[in-house]
């Protein structure tokens, strides 16, 4: 038997225990947000308590895609320090925007759009595709970053080119709904 930590990192397996223990986490928290979003009863159903929380959502959205940019260009640059504080900085509102938007479902309940809007087709495109990324995103993000926390630099790169553009498009999706959504009522 082979000692792994003799291995160069491209040699060591990911044990897919791992992974499947990360996909089952990310399925798990996607059901709960769905039934948080569509079956809970909300419990400030006229918004009196933490109104800004959409507002507070659609900046931490914001920060995560300019520090994603920032990540971007810095492991271009080959600023791998640099890259990983951005993204760990990405990381960090991207965490903080989900307990926000928990809360924000807890207490409020799914915003509705109005559907005789001329911008109602556009509006439901692109919002199942931000839900039906983010579900997606989820796991790469936690997996992309497993596998650079644990030295799996090449597995990472060969993940990072499909979790990047996805993470990035959820985010900047997530400022375009809320700026839809707070344009419209």
């Amino acid at each position: 038997m082979t000692d792994s930590s003799a291995l160069p990192s491209s040699a060591v397996r990911t044990p897919p225990e791992i992974i499947a223990g990360i996909i089952a986490v990310s399925a798990v928290a996607s059901a709960f947000i769905c039934w948080l979003v569509y079956f809970h009863t909300p419990t400030d159903v006229t918004g009196t308590q933490l109104r800004s929380l959409p507002l507070v959502n659609a900046v931490l959205n914001a920060l995560s895609t300019v520090a994603l940019l920032a990540g971007f260009r810095f492991i271009k640059a080959r600023n791998i320090s640099a890259h990983r504080a951005a993204m760990f900085t990405a990381f960090f509102f991207s965490s903080i925007f989900l307990v926000s938007y928990l809360v924000n479902f807890a207490l409020h309940g799914e915003t509705k759009f109005n559907r005789l809007s001329a911008w109602w087709p556009f509006y439901w495109k692109l919002l199942a595709s931000h839900i039906l990324l983010s579900v997606i995103a989820l796991p790469m993000i936690l997996i992309t970053f497993f596998l650079s926390l644990t030295g799996r630099f090449p597995a990472h790169r060969r993940l990072a080119h499909y979790t990047y553009p996805i993470w990035l498009y959820v985010s900047i999706t997530g400022v375009i709904v809320y700026w839809m959504q707070s344009a419209i009522h």
